[in-house]
């Protein structure tokens, strides 16, 4: 087995540390975000009979983008980390990694 597999296999629970912190931390990004946005503690939920369709779109508009943003963020992060300790990109489909 050749180096960057096994890297890529070791990265593995850390990649998923990082995406569950990723996630908790996009989910207080997005409660901050939309009590400024709208002054109301609690975003729509899509089965919320009392919000409009505007209001629901909107939450999971934002909600999408931040989300997007922190997990693309956190996965760069955790990788410029491997890479600098190892000198090996830690990814699956070969692109940019050195051997």
């Amino acid at each position: 087995m050749r180096k960057k597999q096994k890297l890529t296999l070791a990265y593995r629970p850390i990649g998923f540390v990082l995406g569950w912190t990723g996630g908790a931390l996009a989910g207080l990004a997005f409660q901050t975000t939309w009590k400024a946005l709208r002054h109301e503690d609690d975003a729509p939920d899509a089965l919320d009979r009392d919000r409009g369709w505007g209001e629901v779109l909107l939450a999971a508009a934002v909600q999408g983008a931040i989300f997007a943003v922190v997990r693309s963020a956190v996965d760069r992060s955790g990788a410029k980390a491997i890479e600098r300790a190892t000198g090996t990109w830690p990814s699956d489909n070969g692109k940019g990694g050195r051997d």
